[in-house]
């Protein structure tokens, strides 16, 4: 679609504040998929793709804490 943003690993690490390596870790387990490429052969993602990945992420997190943080 014309009105999507797109992202690349980098500019989706810097969005969600997660580690370039944690963007690459979401497309290995399928949580992120690759759109395309860009002019310079780089991936891109929509950035809601991106948004849902990180969303699906935390939600997974929260269910394996229990009880309270310990600081």
């Amino acid at each position: 679609m014309e009105d999507d943003v797109w992202m690349t690993v980098k500019e989706a690490a810097l969005f969600t504040g997660d580690s370039v390596q944690t963007v690459y870790s979401w497309i290995r387990r399928g949580h992120l998929k690759v759109s395309g490429l860009d002019h310079r052969g780089q991936k891109v993602f929509r950035h809601l793709d991106v948004a849902r990945a990180e969303f699906s992420t935390r939600i997974r997190t929260k269910r394996l804490v229990q009880g309270p943080l310990v600081q």
